[in-house]
Order: structure tokens, then C-alpha cells, then sequence
């Protein structure tokens, strides 16, 4: 019998226990939604919790939207199957919170009410500029989904012991009922203290998982190193820079494309943006950065006890067994280091999956706040009915939105199940970087961009950036695509950020250059006061 069989034997015995405690989690959130849901009366609250959050509740809310299942499940995964290579998105998604925190926080915060179309449009021809913000913050948001359905499907199916492919699909269809609940009951509040709450849990079950490997290992490092890179079967290479990245000069490409990507995208994420808005002043909103830098950087340093531990104490073997990509690193080593067999480990998995599963309804109720939002707020508010909708109309059309979006991002999800949950977050990053940053550094710091080139930047960093993820082989040409059995990859790299960001910039500063329409200078001048000073800020 395989270790995995092994495992999974010694979870089932104690299955009734794990489901019980994974229930009284979803129970718990779904009443702190319903909670906030009735405090939720106007548009300010659903959209952004009627800005009463303190600086330190914000960087709660933020490090619990930003640890996604990418960060728990899928960097531990990495980590556990290429070891230094794999902690490099470590480093990527922590140092991109410098971009955000020293150029976009404080700013955005003053110059929008909702959504990143306010500001994008404060100084543009509103409908065509808004339309392309909330297509481009759907879409962002549709690739960030994937990944959590992706882990959620992976999660559950090792909680429960599914192995078939409808078992799968119907927990991604799950997942995708609770977050349409989360979004269309609770708004903004309810989501806000669901991702505060799966913080605090996330932190505390990784320093517990933290503190048991490092004891078994009597608190020497090295001594763990040493054992994963034996457990690895690639010895020192396990530890040193090159063993996915590293192998020519497609996959060298690839790192550098994945760096920018990471570090870039952070200051372009929708669901991130919009919680700068639920402060009352820019000074919460760079406190809270500040706080979410430190609560996230003792995590990210938390990510080398998992991977590492999962390499040493389960083994990439067993790891590739129950899921190709990893996914399932950190869950299984709950489980080993607990006990395989015993009561303690069967509690410990509980424990950790639930934290996992929160970690994923909490990042998910984030994104599917930002699109319908956007949608609600920049679409049909703004666009469709040119400014003459009421607040209970744009509300009421934003849990609609929740639906449809709720609807697309199961059936993707389900199409993506098998792929490293990292990887289609990178995915999101580079989109982000590419359509969303450069709109907002022209529109908040250069005064002769226009119109013209906010769609071109908008549109041709999107276009760009999804063309090359559908031509590359994350979707079709190898076992671990979306598609393995169709082959229409052309484009090498599994991230297209090297190509698409600069590209973003490039069209955003040529559409301005050529364009007919002169830049409102007047506009420009009030943008840069409200910016920097906050005078006029909602």
C-alpha cells in the first residue's frame, strides 16, 4: 500500500471528526456574514464597509485577501517539488507590497471613491474609460479565481477522499455557491471580517505547523534543508538556484518573465485596490499597507518550515501523487506531522484544511466584491445609465453581477483543478501588471496622458497578456496543462509578464503621444492635489 493510501486511510478513520470541524468553520464565517449583511444599507457600505475600518483592521483584511490558496497550498507545493526555485515566489509576492505601498496606496485612496475606475476616469471621457477599467478588473479577477477554485477542488477532495473528476467539479461548484452568498449577503463588511478572521487563523495555523517541523528537527535549520534536499532525490541542486527555472534559456526567460510579473502586479490587483477605499483617511490606508508588509513578510518566512517540511517529512513522491502540481503539500504534512494514523494528525489535517478552505472563501469573496462592484459601479452606473441609477439599483445590479461571475469562474475552475494554484495567481499578477499599473501611474503621476492612451494601455495589456496565457503551456502542450491532450502552444513561457507589462506602458505612452485629444491640464492639476494632500477625498 502506497504512503499516500496509507494517509488517506488514517484520515478516513477519523473523517466524521474533520467534516465536523470543517462545517463549524463554514458556519461560523456564513453568520458573520449574515451579521454584517444587516448593517449593510447603503452603497458606501456594500462597496466599501462604510469606510469605518481602523489602519490595522484594514492590514488584517488585506494580508487575509492577499495570502490566497496560492500562498498556503501552492507555494508550499512549489517549494516541496523545486525547492530554492520554489521559494522564489516567496520573495516575488512579498517585495511586490513595495510598489503598492510607495506609489499606489495613499494616492488611489485620495483620488477614488470605489472602484480603480474613479480615478482612471476622473480625468478622461468617463463611459469609454470606465468600460475598459471594469472589463479589465473582471477579467484580473475571473484568473484569480482560478486559482482558488483550483485549490478548493484539491483541498476538499483530499479532505474527504474524492478521487473522481465530478467529485471534484461539484466541490468547485460548492465553493462558488458559498462566495455568491458571502458577496451578495455580506458586501464589503462581511467580507471584511471574514478576511480579518481567515488572517488571524492563517497565521496561527502556519506558526503551529512552523513550530512542529522545527521541532522535529530540533530547531536546526540546517538539519531540515539537509533532509529535503535528501528526500528530494536531487541532492544539492534541491537548495541551489536552477532546478525548474534554471535548465535553458526558455526557463530563464520565464523567471525573469515571472519576477516582473510578481512584483508589478501586486499595485494592479482589483480586489487589493478596493480596500484602500474602506479607510476614512490615505493615513489609514498607508498604515494598513505597513501592517499587511508585516503580517505578510512573517508568513512568507513561515513558507520555507512548510515546503522544506513537506519535502523532508512527506516527500515529493507522495506529494505528486495526491495532486501533480503540490497543492496538497501543506495539508499532508498536517497530517504526517501529527500523526498519519493517530486522532492528533486526523485533527491537525482538519485544522489546517479549514484554514486553507478560509484562506480560499475569503480571497474569494474579495475578488467576486471587485468585479461586481466594478461592473455595478463603472458599467452600469456609470456607462449603461450615464450617472441616473440610484444607490439601491447599482447595489442590486452588483449581486447580480456576484451570479454571473460566481457562474463563470466555476465552470474555469473546474477546468483548472489540476494546475498549481502559484502558477495561475503569477498568471493574474502579470495580467494586472500589464492592463491595470500603467493606467494608474500615467493617470495619477503624467499629465499628458489621455484618453486614447488609457484604452490602449487598458486594452492592449489585457489583450496582450491574455492572448499569450492561451498560446502558452499553461493551456494546452504538456501533461500539466489545462488541456493535456491538445497541443496549440506556440508562445514558450508559462508567464507572459516579460512581454505584455512592457507592452502595457509602451501603448498607454504611444496612444497619449498620438492622440488628437489635448490632455485637461485643469483635471490633471485637481487630480494631483487630491492625490497627494487628500483635500476633496471621499
Amino acid at each position: 500500500m502506497s504512503t499516500t493510501t496509507l494517509a488517506a486511510a488514517g484520515a478516513s478513520e477519523h473523517r466524521p471528526l474533520i467534516i465536523t470541524l470543517f462545517a463549524l468553520f463554514v458556519v461560523a464565517t456564513l453568520f458573520i456574514t449574515v451579521w454584517a449583511g444587516r448593517q449593510t444599507k447603503s452603497a458606501a457600505d456594500f462597496y466599501a464597509g462604510g469606510r469605518q475600518f481602523t489602519g490595522f483592521q484594514n492590514g488584517l483584511a488585506i494580508s487575509g485577501d492577499y495570502m490566497s490558496a496560492a500562498s498556503f497550498l501552492g507555494i508550499a507545493g512549489a517549494i516541496a517539488l523545486f525547492g530554492y526555485d520554489g521559494f522564489l515566489y516567496s520573495i516575488g509576492f512579498l517585495v511586490a507590497w513595495l510598489v503598492a505601498l510607495l506609489l499606489v496606496a495613499e494616492p488611489l485612496r485620495n483620488s477614488g471613491r470605489f472602484t480603480m475606475g474613479d480615478v482612471l476616469a476622473y480625468r478622461m471621457r468617463q463611459r469609454p474609460v470606465r468600460t475598459a477599467a471594469g472589463t479589465s478588473t473582471i477579467v484580473v479577477s475571473i484568473f484569480y479565481l482560478l486559482a482558488q477554485m483550483a485549490g478548493a477542488g484539491v483541498l476538499v477532495s483530499l479532505l474527504l477522499g474524492i478521487t473522481s473528476d465530478a467529485g471534484k467539479v461539484l466541490i468547485v461548484a460548492l465553493v462558488g455557491v458559498l462566495m455568491i452568498v458571502y458577496v451578495t449577503i455580506g458586501g464589503m463588511k462581511g467580507t471584511t471580517w471574514v478576511q480579518m478572521v481567515k488572517a488571524v487563523l492563517l497565521i496561527a495555523g502556519t506558526l503551529l505547523i512552523t513550530f512542529l517541523v522545527l521541532l522535529k528537527f530540533d530547531f536546526n535549520i540546517s538539519d531540515l534543508l539537509g533532509k529535503a534536499a535528501e528526500n528530494s532525490g536531487q541532492g544539492a541542486a534541491f537548495l541551489e538556484p536552477g532546478l525548474k527555472y534554471g535548465v535553458d534559456a526558455v526557463s530563464k526567460l520565464d523567471f525573469i518573465s515571472l519576477g516582473v510579473a510578481l512584483v508589478l502586479g501586486t499595485a494592479g490587483l482589483p480586489h487589493i485596490l478596493i480596500r484602500f477605499y474602506t479607510v476614512p483617511t490615505a493615513k489609514a490606508a498607508r498604515k494598513s499597507v505597513n501592517w499587511a508588509i508585516g503580517i505578510i513578510g512573517g508568513f512568507y518566512l513561515m513558507t520555507i518550515a512548510l515546503g522544506f517540511g513537506a519535502a523532508a517529512i512527506v516527500g515529493p513522491a507522495e506529494i505528486k501523487a495526491s495532486n501533480p502540481a503540490g497543492n496538497t503539500a501543506a495539508p499532508l504534512l498536517a497530517l504526517h506531522i501529527g500523526g498519519a494514523d493517530s486522532t492528533g494528525g486526523a485533527i491537525l489535517l482538519a485544522v489546517i484544511s479549514a484554514v486553507a478552505f478560509a484562506t480560499i472563501l475569503a480571497v474569494v469573496a474579495g475578488l467576486t466584491l471587485a468585479s461586481s462592484s466594478s461592473f455595478a459601479h463603472d458599467i452600469y452606473a456609470n456607462v449603461i445609465r450615464r450617472g441616473k441609477a440610484t444607490e439601491q439599483e447599482e447595489v442590486r445590479a452588483a449581486r447580480w453581477a456576484t451570479v454571473f461571475i460566481g457562474v463563470v469562474s466555476i465552470a474555469l475552475g473546474a477546468l483548472a483543478r489540476d494546475l498549481n494554484v502559484a502558477g495561475l495567481v503569477a498568471l493574474a499578477f502579470a495580467v494586472a501588471a500589464s492592463a491595470n499599473l500603467p493606467t494608474i501611474l500615467y493617470s495619477l503621476f503624467w499629465k499628458r496622458f489621455t484618453t486614447q492612451g488609457a484604452l490602449w494601455s487598458i486594452y492592449g495589456g489585457l489583450f496582450a497578456s491574455v492572448f499569450l496565457v492561451v498560446f502558452s503551456p499553461v493551456v494546452s502542450g504538456k501533461a500539466t496543462s489545462m488541456f493535456p491532450d491538445m497541443d496549440f502552444a506556440w508562445f514558450p513561457l508559462a508567464n507572459p509578464g516579460i512581454i505584455s507589462i512592457p507592452l502595457g506602458f509602451l501603448l498607454g505612452w504611444l496612444g497619449s503621444v498620438l492622440s488628437k485629444d489635448e490632455p485637461d491640464k485643469g483635471k490633471y492639476a485637481e487630480l494631483e492635489v487630491k492625490s497627494l494632500t487628500g483635500v476633496g477625498a471621499h
